[in-house]
């Protein structure tokens, strides 16, 4: 009985996987599939693989082959996706981005605008701006402003050097302290990809991630 299994497993499961084989010449499988005839050719004629066994490990190479060819696929759609969003990056060269950021940068009049993101409706706001040392140079009242995005802007005195001045926000409800992130304006100057990222080279803020940019005008 064992015998004739086994001749029944080599002259026809054995012919479709060496068929099987040979049509997969260029596919990641082929060396399983070789694996899996040569376990047969050798295996132990009293306890021979059944049929079911040779059907469950074909059926787990097609998944590795398909997993295979699943990645293959994701990858040229992230590759056109990535060339997509560089066509689209393209467009921003020139435009002022906003992101997070304390960082204030002028123009040639000496006037700058930031941005704060509340979480929640503040009675008041008001914007500190700080030297490099960190001294306060002058404050900013916004007043009650709306959770959300929101805007200043502020004038250099004339005389005043604009490098390395940032600024914090502080916003209150009630006598409650508010959590504020700070929001920073910069000029995107080119696009460039690397990997699956898109990257922004911005006029002061050097390279950053084209998903760390909140909104462009």
């Amino acid at each position: 009985m064992a015998t004739s299994s086994v001749n029944q497993l080599s002259s026809g499961t054995l012919d479709a996987l060496n068929g099987v084989t040979a049509t997969k010449k260029d596919d990641g499988s082929e060396r399983f599939l070789k694996l899996l005839v040569t376990q047969m050719k050798n295996q132990d004629p009293l306890n021979p693989m059944d049929n079911a066994q040779v059907t469950s490990q074909i059926a787990q190479i097609n998944t590795v082959t398909g997993i295979d060819k699943l990645n293959d696929t994701v990858k040229s759609l992230s590759s056109q996706m990535l060339s997509s969003q560089a066509l689209q990056g393209a467009a921003l060269v020139g435009r002022t981005v906003l992101m997070e950021g304390s960082r204030l940068n002028f123009d040639e009049t000496g006037k700058s605008a930031g941005g704060f993101e509340l979480t929640s409706a503040a009675d008041s706001v008001k914007v500190e701006i700080l030297s490099p040392a960190g001294r306060v140079l002058d404050t900013v009242d916004v007043g009650a402003s709306s959770s959300g995005r929101n805007g200043f802007e502020w004038q250099a005195p004339a005389g005043t050097s604009t490098d390395g001045i940032t600024f914090r926000v502080v916003a209150k409800s009630g006598s409650t302290a508010l959590t504020a992130t700070p929001l920073t304006t910069d000029l995107v100057k080119a696009v460039a990809t690397g990997g699956d990222t898109l990257t922004l080279e911005l006029l002061y803020g050097g390279s950053v991630p084209y998903t760390q940019i909140k909104a462009f005008s």
